[in-house]
């Protein structure tokens, strides 16, 4: 990948409302060749997406946690994912090396409806569960600075 190809994916990662004129400006390149790269890197994959940053807190899902779970029944199929792909409380979920087969990424209001979702997904895809509430948050998503 070239370096100016990075240096777009550094700006939108920081800041993915950048305008092509002022990711132009940063670059050295015009405003339509900016918007052919970004067009490319899109297509080819480097950039999967868009999306907000939301204060989750301020939508009333104050409470982040991280759910590790691992099959009850070794032998049964590894399709936690599938299983658990329709419970709305799980923001991301991590295929992991170790003790656990998952890590579950989840936002929920109250300790009361964490302890709902941990009942919802342990039946749901027969699993065991640990669980770590985080307490705060000092940064989260940051972007990548240099590929």
């Amino acid at each position: 990948m070239e370096d100016t190809d990075r240096q777009i994916l550094t700006l939108l990662a920081a800041d993915g409302r950048m305008s092509y004129t002022d990711l132009g400006k940063a670059t050295g390149l015009s405003t339509s060749a900016v918007h052919q790269r970004v067009k490319r890197l899109e297509s080819r994959g480097l950039i999967k997406g868009y999306g907000a940053t939301v204060d989750h807190e301020q939508i009333g899902l104050p409470l982040t946690a991280f759910i590790s779970i691992r099959p009850i029944d070794p032998s049964q199929p590894d399709d936690s994912p599938d299983r658990l792909s329709g419970i709305n409380e799980i923001e991301s979920c991590w295929s992991v090396a170790g003790d656990e087969s998952y890590i579950l990424k989840v936002r929920v209001a109250t300790p009361t409806d964490l302890e709902d979702l941990l009942a919802r997904i342990r039946a749901a895809a027969n699993v065991a569960t640990r669980t770590t509430i985080v307490l705060s948050t000092p940064y989260e998503n940051r972007p990548v600075t240099g590929a």
